[in-house]
């Protein structure tokens, strides 16, 4: 028994490892297929993008109290004129002010009716405790709810929802993050999931190097249930993003492939 009890931990964390190298295969049975992108995937062709298969694509717009990411202009623009479904993500940073980076996103561009509810990536506590970590997501969630109209999509990965969220924001639409081939995501609290990040290994002709792969829980017609219906207006004019904040940016994230967050769930 010794010895099958050190072994299992040694296989777990091998199979976790494979998921994070191996190249991510495109999901069957699922209707709809997206991506998600950061300026780390670089200048990317996004009509060459939408000839293949994909019908959606969140874009990384800002990171706690100040930073915003230099490519998400281009990218918000040449996803929608490609003919994708585009929304736009938030990475929270729990010990940072909620209000501030609510700001933040708000300000950092203009959403119009029809583009995919906001997002708010949290997959980090950033040493705070729980608590705390869930009162100030709740703060960020009600300010964008209503300035959009809309409540936004949660995105995180298996375990932290679980641990963390579970229980907490019903009702809210769940992305998450599960980076297994062959079991679909298990939230705990009876959670429905709606949008699965299934890997972060994929490969399409137009991005160079790796892209996150995700599907949604349902058919094009379903996704129109997860845009927005007005087009709110922007807390202030969007300002150009100077080249000292980007350089400050603390976390290695969007979407870097060996970010091990999400990949920590088999």
């Amino acid at each position: 028994m010794l010895r099958l009890i050190n072994i299992f931990p040694l296989a777990g964390t091998i199979f976790v490892l494979a998921a994070c190298t191996q190249q991510t295969l495109r999901k069957d049975g699922f209707e709809v297929h997206g991506i998600d992108v950061s300026h780390y995937q670089r200048q990317i062709d996004w009509p060459l993008v939408a000839t293949q298969d994909i019908h959606f694509a969140f874009v990384k717009a800002t990171e706690g109290e100040t930073l915003r990411d230099p490519l998400f202009s281009r990218n918000w623009h040449a996803a929608k004129d490609a003919g994708l479904k585009r929304g736009a993500y938030h990475f929270f940073r729990p010990a940072a002010s909620p209000e501030k980076q609510a700001k933040n996103f708000l300000e950092a561009h203009l959403f119009e009716t029809g583009d995919l509810l906001p997002v708010l990536d949290v997959e980090v506590t950033d040493e705070v405790n729980a608590s705390t970590l869930r009162k100030r997501v709740a703060t960020w969630l009600r300010i964008v709810e209503k300035k959009c109209g809309a409540k936004p999509i949660i995105y995180t990965n298996q375990k932290f929802f679980n641990q963390y969220l579970a229980g907490h924001f019903d009702g809210y639409p769940v992305w998450v993050a599960r980076y297994n081939s062959f079991l679909k995501p298990r939230l705990h609290k009876d959670s429905d999931w709606h949008f699965w990040q299934y890997g972060n290994q994929g490969k399409l002709k137009g991005i160079k190097g790796p892209v996150d792969f995700n599907v949604f829980n349902g058919s094009l017609q379903d996704l129109e249930r997860f845009t927005l219906h007005r087009s709110p207006q922007p807390a202030a004019e969007p300002t150009a993003v100077p080249a000292t904040v980007v350089q400050r940016e603390a976390s290695p994230k969007r979407r870097n492939a060996s970010q091990p967050a999400a990949a920590a769930n088999p």
